[in-house]
C-alpha cells in the first residue's frame, strides 16, 4: 500500500509540472498597446484595455463613443516609439502636485493627481500623468505659467476620463517622444510650444460638455490659441480619425505656426487655420511636408479662413498614394 501511494504522489506531481509548463507556454510575451512599465504588473492590461476602447472610463459612460484604436503608419511615431520605455521603474505619486523649484528633474513617476509647473527649467522624464476625478476643466499637466519646461518619453492618459480633462496646457514647453490619449484635447498649445516625435490619438468624446454649453466635446489633437505665437509640430502622429465627430487634428489661431513632417488624420478638416478670433490675418503659417490620412469628414486636408493664408504649403501629400493633397479650402 505504501508503495502504491508513492506512485500516486509521483503521478500527481508530474501532472502538476505539465500544467505549470503549459501555463508558461500560453502566457503572452509582452503586451499589446502602449503599456511599457515592466515593473507595474497591472499597467499593461489596463493600457491594452484603454487602447481597445477606453474601458476604464469610456465603457462606463453612456455618453461616450467607442471606436477601434488608431494605428500609426510605418515611419511615424506610434505606441512603441513613444512613452515610457519598457523596463522603467516607476513610483506612484498620489494627489495634486506643484513644481515651483527652478531646474528640477523629475523621473520615473506616475502621477495620480493633477500636476502644475510654475518654475523655470523643470524636466519630466519617463513619467505617466493620470490625473484623477474632477469636475473642473483642467489638464493632466499645466505648464502654461512656467518657462522652459521639457517633457521626454512620457505618457498622458486619464484614470477618470471626463469632458473636463485635457492632456497638457503648455507654454514655453518642449515635448519629445510622448503619447497622449483618452483626453478631450491632446495638447492646448500656447506661445513657444514644440511637440516633436510624439503620438496623439484616440481622444475621448462626450455627448455633453459643460464648456460647450452642453453640446458634444470639441476634440482637437492640438489646439493653438489666438494671441499666441511660435507653436511647432514636427514629425508627430496626430490621428483623431477614430474619435467620434472630432473637430481637427490641428486647430490653430496662433501666429508663426509650423506644422512640419507629421502624419495627420481626422476631423471635419484635418488642419483648420482660423483668423476669426483675432479679426486680422495670421502671420507665418507654414504647413509643409506632411502626410495626410483620408479620415476627415469633408475630405478636407486643410481649411483656411477667409483672411488666413499659408506662407509655406509645399510637400503635403496623401499618405496612401503619395499624390499631392488638393489646395486648401477657404471659408469662415
Amino acid at each position: 500500500m505504501a508503495r502504491t501511494w508513492s506512485y500516486v504522489v509521483a503521478a500527481v506531481a508530474a501532472l502538476a509540472l505539465v500544467v505549470a509548463v503549459a501555463g508558461e507556454l500560453a502566457e503572452p510575451i509582452g503586451s499589446a498597446g502602449p503599456a511599457k512599465q515592466a515593473d507595474q504588473t497591472a499597467e499593461p492590461a489596463e493600457k491594452a484595455t484603454d487602447q481597445a476602447g477606453q474601458a476604464t472610463g469610456r465603457g462606463q459612460a453612456a455618453d461616450q463613443a467607442v471606436s477601434p484604436p488608431a494605428t500609426a503608419p510605418a515611419g511615424f511615431p506610434d505606441a512603441a516609439s513613444t512613452g515610457v520605455p519598457p523596463g522603467t521603474t516607476l513610483t506612484d505619486v498620489t494627489g495634486d502636485q506643484l513644481f515651483a523649484k527652478d531646474g528640477e528633474i523629475v523621473e520615473g513617476k506616475v502621477f495620480y493627481g493633477f500636476v502644475t509647473v510654475t518654475a523655470r527649467g523643470v524636466t519630466f522624464r519617463e513619467c505617466v500623468f493620470r490625473g484623477g476625478p474632477t469636475e473642473e476643466t483642467r489638464p493632466l499637466l499645466d505648464s502654461e505659467h512656467a518657462r522652459d519646461t521639457v517633457i521626454e518619453d512620457s505618457e498622458f492618459y486619464p484614470s477618470h476620463p471626463s469632458p473636463s480633462i485635457d492632456g497638457i496646457w503648455a507654454a514655453h514647453t518642449k515635448i519629445f517622444r510622448s503619447e497622449f490619449r483618452g483626453t478631450v484635447d491632446g495638447i492646448k498649445a500656447h506661445t513657444g510650444t514644440l511637440v516633436q516625435d510624439s503620438y496623439i490619438h484616440d481622444l475621448s468624446w462626450f455627448a455633453s460638455d459643460p464648456d460647450q454649453g452642453g453640446e458634444p466635446t470639441h476634440n482637437d489633437g492640438v489646439q493653438a490659441f489666438a494671441e499666441q505665437r511660435g507653436v511647432t509640430l514636427r514629425h508627430n502622429t496626430i490621428d483623431v480619425s477614430t474619435t467620434e465627430d472630432p473637430n481637427a487634428a490641428v486647430q490653430s489661431s496662433a501666429d508663426e505656426l509650423r506644422v512640419e513632417g507629421n502624419y495627420l488624420d481626422g476631423g471635419a478638416c484635418v488642419v483648420n487655420i482660423d483668423h476669426t478670433p483675432l479679426g486680422r490675418p495670421l502671420t507665418g503659417q507654414r504647413v509643409t511636408g506632411n502626410r495626410f490620412g483620408r479620415g476627415s469628414t469633408h475630405d478636407c486636408p486643410i481649411l483656411l479662413s477667409t483672411r488666413a493664408k499659408l506662407q509655406e504649403g509645399s510637400g503635403n501629400a496623401w499618405h496612401d498614394s503619395g499624390d499631392p493633397i488638393p489646395s486648401p479650402e477657404q471659408h469662415d
